[in-house]
């Protein structure tokens, strides 16, 4: 999953995130390039779950009030 989608997804749960190395995400010389999306510890649980087996450009959750 694209690491600027996650982010963007876990944030329209209100959960604060921090995206790392994503100048590097992609392909270099033939090998992945990873990033890391960090949440705050107390969130944790709360970010894996959304995460856990959706599609974020599908499963985004309702729009607020």
């Amino acid at each position: 999953m694209d690491g600027e989608i996650a982010r963007t997804f876990l944030e329209s749960y209100g959960l604060h995130t921090v995206l790392f190395d994503a100048e590097s995400q992609g392909y270099i010389d033939g090998l992945s390039a990873d990033v890391r999306l960090m949440v705050l510890d107390e969130d944790r649980e709360e970010a894996l779950a959304a995460l856990d087996g959706v599609n974020p450009l599908i499963d985004a959750p309702p729009a607020p009030d």
